[in-house]
C-alpha cells in the first residue's frame, strides 16, 4: 500500500482515521522510541514487545480468516515526489533489437492463489500486493489482509485463507488488531526460517510487525517484534543479509502530505532467529532519496563476513548504490554510504512515473505503473567463482528495463542492460531474479488494447548475447479488465528461487480472469532453465594433478602439451562457468564443456612458450560451481635463449684407449640480447671418457648468433659409457645439456 495524494475522494476510513489520529500523537513518539549518536540521520529503534507464539496453524482460528464484512478499501498511491508533466520519451540505446528463441526454462506448477472466488477468498482491497515466497517444502503467498500456505510439490492448500495479523494474533497493539497491509514474505536461507511483516499505521504509533518462524514450517510457531516508527513508513520492502534484516521505507509526515524521506533499516537477524530482545539501526535520509531496495540474498554462497548490505533507486539516466554496514552492538559504528551513481542507458519511466496510463481492452479505465522506483526485489547473489551480482527491473516508456550490476562492494559495473519490449503492449510491475547458474528470469505484467491484464515472463542464459531476453511466454491470459474507476494495480509482484535446487524460479502476479472492480486474481507458476543443476546433489571435483612442470625451454618454441584431467566424482552435475591460464602457459585443446555429468571426465591440454628468459610459472584455473571451487593447476617452466643442436651425440662403439672422430654441438643465442658463457664442461656417469677437444665460443656470443663446441670419445672402459656437455651462462635455464652417449670395446 502508499497513499496517492490526488485521489483524496477515495480514501478509505482506514486512510482517514490515520490522518485525524497521527498528527497528535506522532511528535512525543519520536522522543520516546529513538536515541541518536549525533549524527544526521542515524537512528537507533528499540522494540516495542517481542514474544514466540504457539503454532501459526493453531493462531489463525483467533482470527477472522476472512474479513468478508469489511468495506472495500482503495489502498492510495502516495508519490514520494510530485509528478510532473509528461516528458518526451529519450532515444532507448538498451533497447533489444535481437529475436532470441521462445523461453527456454520449462514450466513446472501453474495454479490460482488468492483471489476473487478462490478457497472462499473475497477481494476487499486494491492493489493486492501480491507477493509469495518458497521454502524448503511449502510455498507461502500474501496478498492484502490475507495469507495461504500451499504443498510446493503439489500446490496443494496446507493453510488459509487466513488474516495478515493472524501472525501476531494474541501479541496486543496494532500488529494485533490492524491488518493494514503493504505484506512482505520473506524466506531466510541461510537459516530455513520464514520473515513475514506488514505495517500498522491506521492507528499509532506507527508499527513495522515482523515475525520470524522458529521451524521451515510456515504454519508453526513465529518470534514476533512490533518496532515503532516516528513517521508514516509507507512502502516497506525487506532484504535478508548475513547479519541483519533490511529494510526500506518511504517516510512520511502522518497526514500523508509530506514526503521525509526514505529510510534503510536494519533488525537484528540474530536476536530475532533466537527470540531475543531485538533493535533496528536506520538512517533517515533526506528527502531528496526515495524509494529505496535492499539486497536480498539469493543461493547458497554468503556474503563475506563484515561485506555490507546493499541499497539502490534510480536518477535521471542512472542507478544509485548505497552500502549499509551495521553494528548493533556499537551502533554509533554503524555507517550508510554512498551514493555511487551508476549512468545507464536514456530512459522515460512508463507513465512518466505518475499514475494511471496502462490501457485495457474495452475500458478508457487506464492501470497505475508505479514507475517512479525500482520494483521488488533487488536479489543479491555470489557466484561460484567469486564475482557478485545484483539485478534489479523497473518500467518505462519503452518496455521493461532491466540491468544486471556486478563487483557493488568494489568498482560496481553496469555488467549489462535491456529494455524489453518486443510487441506494442505494456510491460511492467515486475520482477527478477538470478538462479546459480546464472540464469535470469523476469515475472510482469502485460496488458493493451487487445491483451487483458495477464502474466508473463522471459529470461535468458548466460550464452544469450548481453542485455538480450528470450521470448516471452504466457503464465496465465487474462479474460477481463479492471473497470469501476479502479487504477490501482500492483504495487509488486515476487519472482524467488527454491532453496533446495537453487534453480526453480517461483513467480506470483495479479491478474484479470473477469471484467469488473475488486476481482482480481492472481497465479503462482515455477519453472526452471535446462543448464541449471537440477539434481539436487553437489558436484565435487578430482583432477588429475595439481601441478605441470615443463622443464626448460627455448624462448619463442612451444613445448608438447601436457594433459590434466577433471572428473565429477560428486553427485550433481558440474556447471563449469569458465577455464582460465595465466602466463607464458596456453589451452592447446579441451574437451571440458560448461557442465560435466556425475561421474564423467574431461581433459584440458597445456602447453609452454616462454617469452623472457628464467623461471616462468602460471595457472590453470577451473571455476565451476563445486564446493572446492576455484580448483587450480600450478604450472612451471623455464625460459633460456641459448639453443644446443643437437641435443644429443651417439659416438657409436670405439676401442678402449682409442680416440674417435669428433662431432660438434651448436650453440645458438635466439634472443636479441648478448649472452656471457661462464664455462663449458663434461659431466655424467662417465665425464672422463669424453674430451672437450675444440670451440669456437668466445666468452659471450652476441643475439642471433651461433658458435660450436667439438667433442670426442675416448673409452676407458668396455661397455655403454655416459656423459654430458654442459654449457654454464646468463641466459636463462643455466646450464644447456647434451647429451654423450659411446660404447667401450
Amino acid at each position: 500500500m502508499s497513499c496517492k495524494l490526488s485521489q483524496q475522494s477515495k480514501w478509505t476510513a482506514l486512510v482517514c482515521n490515520l490522518t485525524s489520529v497521527c498528527l497528535v500523537t506522532v511528535t512525543l513518539l519520536t522522543a520516546s522510541v529513538f536515541a541518536k549518536d549525533g549524527r544526521r540521520g542515524m537512528q537507533v529503534i528499540a522494540e516495542v514487545k517481542h514474544d514466540t507464539s504457539l503454532p501459526l496453524r493453531d493462531l489463525e482460528s483467533s482470527v477472522a480468516s476472512q474479513a468478508t464484512t469489511a468495506p472495500r478499501r482503495v489502498l492510495p498511491l502516495l508519490f514520494p515526489h510530485p509528478v510532473t508533466a509528461a516528458a518526451s520519451v529519450q532515444a532507448d540505446t538498451a533497447l533489444q533489437n535481437v529475436d532470441l528463441p521462445f523461453v527456454s526454462a520449462s514450466p513446472g506448477l501453474n495454479f490460482e492463489g488468492l483471489g476473487q472466488g478462490q478457497f472462499g477468498f473475497i477481494v476487499n482491497a486494491a492493489p493486492p500486493d501480491t507477493n509469495g515466497v518458497v521454502g524448503a517444502t511449502q510455498y507461502v503467498q500474501w496478498v492484502n489482509s490475507s495469507f495461504a500456505v500451499f504443498d510446493k510439490a503439489t500446490g496443494a492448500k496446507l493453510l488459509g485463507p487466513t488474516a495478515g495479523n493472524a501472525f501476531w494474533a494474541g501479541f496486543g497493539g496494532g500488529c494485533q488488531s490492524n491488518n493494514d497491509g503493504d505484506p512482505v514474505i520473506q524466506y531466510d536461507k541461510m537459516a530455513n526460517r520464514w520473515v513475514a511483516t506488514q505495517f500498522s499505521v491506521s492507528t499509532t504509533p506507527f508499527l513495522q510487525c515482523v515475525a520470524v518462524s522458529t521451524t521451515n514450517d510456515a504454519t508453526g510457531g513465529y518470534n514476533r517484534y512490533a518496532f515503532a516508527l516516528p513517521d508514516f513508513n509507507d512502502y516497506p520492502k525487506l532484504g535478508i543479509w548475513l547479519d541483519g534484516y533490511y529494510f526500506s521505507f518511504n517516510m512520511f509526515n502522518a497526514a500523508g502530505t509530506t514526503f521525509l524521506g526514505a529510510a534503510a533499516c536494519a533488525a537484528n537477524r540474530t536476536a530475532m532467529l533466537a527470540g531475543n530482545t531485538a533493535t533496528m539501526v536506520c538512517f533517515q535520509q533526506s528527502s531528496s532519496v526515495a524509494s529505496l531496495l535492499p539486497s536480498d540474498m539469493d543461493g547458497t554462497i554468503r556474503p563475506t563476513s563484515g561485506e555490507p548490505a546493499f541499497f539502490m533507486n534510480f536518477g535521471t539516466n542512472s542507478l544509485n548504490l548505497w552500502k549499509f554496514h551495521v553494528d548493533f552492538i556499537t551502533p554509533a559504528n554503524s555507517t550508510f554510504t554512498g551514493p555511487t551513481t551508476l549512468a545507464v542507458a536514456s530512459f522515460t519511466p512508463l507513465c512518466n512515473g505518475g499514475d494511471n496510463c496502462v490501457v485495457q481492452p474495452g475500458t478508457t479505465q487506464k492501470l497505475d505503473s508505479l514507475a517512479d522506483r525500482l520494483m521488488y526485489r533487488l536479489p543479491w547473489r555470489k557466484f561460484a567463482d567469486g564475482h557478485e551480482s545484483l539485478v534489479m527491473n523497473h518500467a518505462i516508456s519503452t518496455g521493461i528495463r532491466w540491468y544486471e550490476i556486478q563487483n557493488p562492494n568494489g568498482g560496481p559495473v553496469v555488467f549489462q542492460q535491456g529494455t524489453f519490449h518486443p510487441t506494442a503492449d505494456t510491460r511492467w510491475m515486475g520482477s527478477i531474479a538470478m538462479d546459480q547458474a546464472g540464469d535470469i528470469a523476469l515475472g510482469y505484467s502485460e496488458s493493451s488494447g487487445s491483451v487483458h491484464p495477464s502474466v508473463f515472463f522471459t529470461g535468458r542464459e548466460p550464452s544469450d548475447p548481453a542485455g538480450a531476453l528470450q521470448a516471452e511466454a504466457a503464465i496465465v491470459n487474462g479474460t477481463g479488465s479492471q473497470t469501476g474507476g479502479l487504477s490501482r494495480w500492483g504495487d509488486y509482484s515476487a519472482m524467488t528461487v527454491d532453496p533446495v535446487d537453487d534453480c526453480t524460479f517461483w513467480y506470483t502476479q495479479e491478474y484479470m480472469r473477469t471484467t469488473g472492480s475488486f476481482n482480481w486474481n492472481t497465479r503462482i507458476a515455477n519453472f526452471k532453465f535446462p543448464n541449471c543443476n537440477t539434481g539436487g546433489g553437489i558436484p565435487a571435483v578430482t583432477l588429475s594433478v595439481t601441478n605441470l612442470a615443463f622443464g626448460k625451454r627455448v624462448l619463442g618454441t612451444t613445448s608438447t602439451a601436457k594433459v590434466v584431467k577433471l572428473t565429477n566424482t560428486g553427485t550433481g552435475t558440474l556447471n563449469i562457468s569458465s577455464i582460465n591460464i595465466n602466463g607464458d602457459f596456453a589451452i592447446s585443446a579441451k574437451t571440458c564443456g560448461t557442465t560435466v555429468a556425475v561421474g564423467a571426465s574431461c581433459t584440458v591440454s597445456v602447453t609452454f612458450r616462454p617469452t623472457v628468459i628464467g623461471i616462468r610459472n602460471g595457472t590453470l584455473t577451473f571455476n565451476d560451481d563445486a564446493p572446492t571451487n576455484p580448483q587450480k593447476v600450478a604450472l612451471t617452466g623455464i625460459g633460456t635463449q641459448i639453443s644446443l643442436s643437437p641435443v644429443s651425440l651417439n659416438f657409436g662403439t670405439v676401442a678402449v684407449s682409442t680416440t674417435s672422430a669428433a662431432k660438434s654441438v651448436t650453440v645458438t643465442n635466439v634472443g636479441t640480447t648478448a649472452v656471457t658463457f661462464t664455462g663449458f664442461s663434461i659431466g655424467g656417469t662417465n665425464p672422463g671418457d669424453y674430451l672437450l677437444s675444440g670451440k669456437t665460443c668466445g666468452t659471450s656470443l652476441a643475439g642471433g648468433g651461433s658458435c660450436t663446441v667439438t667433442l670426442q670419445f675416448k673409452p676407458t672402459a668396455t661397455g655403454t659409457r655416459k656423459g654430458m656437455l654442459r654449457v654454464a651462462d646468463n641466459g636463462g635455464g643455466s646450464p644447456q645439456t647434451a647429451s654423450l652417449t659411446g660404447v667401450g670395446q
